[in-house]
């Protein structure tokens, strides 16, 4: 039986979301074509001949993307069995189904996709309203990633000297313990996160080197939710492929309890941290439930530095309880604490997405702001009281992606935002002398989940 494996969006990153089903579907006979439709354009034959089309939609633009090429799937192969899987599939359930989406599954994906694979070769019917969430604890299995465009197709890991090298991806858990109001991980995992065993991710790893990356992202929420495991897989790592690097994501508060491990990221090979930081100020972090204090990140800081590593901290700056001065004011943390050369443009530029099953929803900071759900945005809409931040949100967002087609450094496009912002509260404060660093490395695509996805990635379809 005839297996598509659809991905739309996946960072940059050749999707492990793709390749891991795909050994577990082999495995159970299924004749498996992957098609990433970032790079490649639809197979139509491969379609027609499926039994069974599936899209992985790990985040709000993938699933986007993956919602307006489903109707011309059906179209291709009325008959086909349209499934959707990963982390945006469940709590999207009901809009899903509407474009003919019949499994849904959310959470721990491999197994369960069998299992409808199976129902189907031997002509049982699917469970249509069976469990949409699978916790299941799985023996992963080596991600296959053959038919998938080359490793060095995709996104880069640009260095310091301008030079760019092949990265690849892979994932050391999934899940998350925590329960960040705004994080799209919790409606799905609730606080759980599962292991993917340390043999299954250094192989992944060598199957991928082989194939020419020099620095692999690890893809983990937080790697540091089982820092005995993550430890383990990155010493691996490093006794292995001693010249490999590697970047991971740790929360603010791993980075403070887990101090004593910041050396040894740094002597294994980890350039770069991410840390979803959010906002700058306390009231803000409370809303967010982050965890973690401005005082916190700002320890974290001197942490890291002392360590040797790069942090690289994302913000969602705009949301129902901005205030163009509070904006004004993240902008000066980063100059005081310079940051500007560690923070994505776009990270200046990101509007709250509030997706079905936040735990925003009913928050008293949302009360006066929070609209309807649109199902086909994937989001609850929201309007700030204040026009002006609303306003500020479209023109940081129109300058970072002109600055960044202009191919303007990232204190070329902070200067470029903090004029915007006084001009929007009415100041005129000048920019400090932003401190002469050389580029940090750092991806070819930034991380981030646009609430629109970009015509350069529809056109991508």
């Amino acid at each position: 039986m005839h297996v598509v494996l659809a991905s739309t969006y996946d960072l940059g990153h050749q999707p492990l979301g793709l390749s891991s089903p795909a050994a577990w579907l082999r495995d159970a006979g299924a004749t498996v074509r992957c098609l990433d439709l970032s790079l490649d354009r639809l197979d139509e034959e491969a379609v027609r001949s499926a039994s069974l089309v599936a899209f992985h939609v790990p985040m709000h633009t993938a699933t986007r993307l993956a919602a307006e090429i489903m109707p011309k799937v059906r179209a291709l192969n009325p008959d086909v069995h349209l499934a959707a899987y990963g982390l945006y599939a469940s709590v999207n359930e009901d809009y899903l189904r509407s474009l003919g989406v019949a499994s849904i599954i959310g959470g721990e994906y491999e197994a369960a996709l069998v299992g409808v694979y199976e129902d189907l070769a031997a002509g049982r019917d699917v469970v249509r309203n069976g469990a949409t969430v699978h916790m299941d604890k799985l023996q992963f299995r080596l991600p296959d990633r053959t038919g998938l465009p080359s490793v060095d197709e995709y996104g880069k890991l640009r260095m310091a000297d301008g030079g760019e090298i092949v990265a690849g991806y892979t994932e050391a858990s999934r899940g998350c313990k925590h329960r960040c109001r705004h994080c799209p991980v919790v409606p799905v995992y609730d606080g759980a996160f599962r292991i993917v065993q340390r043999d299954i991710v250094l192989n992944d790893i060598a199957q991928q080197v082989a194939a020419g990356a020099r620095h692999i992202t690890f893809g983990d929420p937080d790697f540091l939710n089982g820092p005995r495991h993550a430890m383990a897989v990155v010493a691996g790592l490093h006794e292995r492929f001693p010249d490999l690097t590697y970047d991971v994501t740790i929360k603010v508060e791993h980075l403070l309890r887990h101090r004593t491990l910041l050396p040894d990221l740094t002597k294994t090979g980890c350039l770069f941290v991410t840390t979803a930081v959010e906002a700058m100020d306390d009231d803000s972090l409370e809303i967010l439930d982050k965890g973690h204090t401005r005082a916190d990140f700002i320890e974290a800081i001197a942490l890291a530095r002392q360590a040797g590593l790069t942090l690289s901290p994302t913000f969602v700056p705009f949301a129902p309880w901005t205030s163009l001065s509070g904006y004004a004011a993240l902008l000066e943390d980063l100059a005081a604490l310079d940051l500007t050369g560690n923070v994505a443009p776009v990270q200046l530029a990101i509007r709250l997405l509030v997706p079905q099953g936040s735990l925003l929803i009913g928050h008293p900071a949302m009360t006066d702001a929070l609209g309807a759900f649109d199902a086909e945005g994937l989001s609850y809409q929201w309007r700030h009281p204040d026009p002006r931040v609303d306003a500020l949100q479209k023109d940081v967002q129109r300058v970072v992606e002109d600055s960044e087609g202009a191919g303007e450094t990232r204190q070329q496009t902070f200067a470029h935002v903090w004029s915007l912002a006084q001009a929007a509260a009415g100041t005129n404060r000048p920019l400090p002398q932003l401190a002469q660093l050389a580029p940090i490395p750092h991806m070819s695509e930034p991380w981030y989940c646009c609430a629109e996805p970009t015509d350069l990635q529809r056109n991508a379809i």
